[in-house]
């Protein structure tokens, strides 16, 4: 079993920071990326960013400058500090980690419950 927690969500003014935080969690062998995902209501999910087990990152063009994910992989923990807030970024957050629990096995990817983000005008 693999769990994914979430936490950091909440409400904002626009302009405002948050951090939200990512604990992978049971039987894993070894985690290759894990990233964020946001899902906005009236659009699809959209990956917001991600990082390499070796600490490369890839960001989506709408959060460049303004977002930026780090990990912890002794602890299984990915991060995102969120600065510079817009109504835009308003969404339920997902976490997401391409992981193996068996050497043998391939990567799969789990996902976190969500955790939601309002940013206020």
């Amino acid at each position: 079993q693999v769990q994914l927690v979430e936490s950091g969500g909440g409400l904002v003014q626009a302009g405002g920071s948050l951090r939200l935080s990512c604990a992978a969690s049971g039987s894993i062998f070894s985690i290759n990326s894990m990233g964020w995902y946001r899902h906005a209501p009236g659009k699809r999910r959209e990956l917001v960013a991600r990082i390499t087990s070796g600490g490369s990152t890839n960001y989506s063009d709408s959060v460049k400058g303004r977002f930026n994910i780090s990990r912890d992989n002794a602890q299984n923990t990915v991060y995102l500090q969120i600065n510079s807030l817009i109504p835009e970024d308003t969404a339920v957050y997902y976490c997401n980690a391409m992981l193996q629990q068996n050497p043998k096995w391939a990567d799969y990817a789990y996902w976190g419950q969500g955790t939601q983000v309002t940013v206020s005008s």
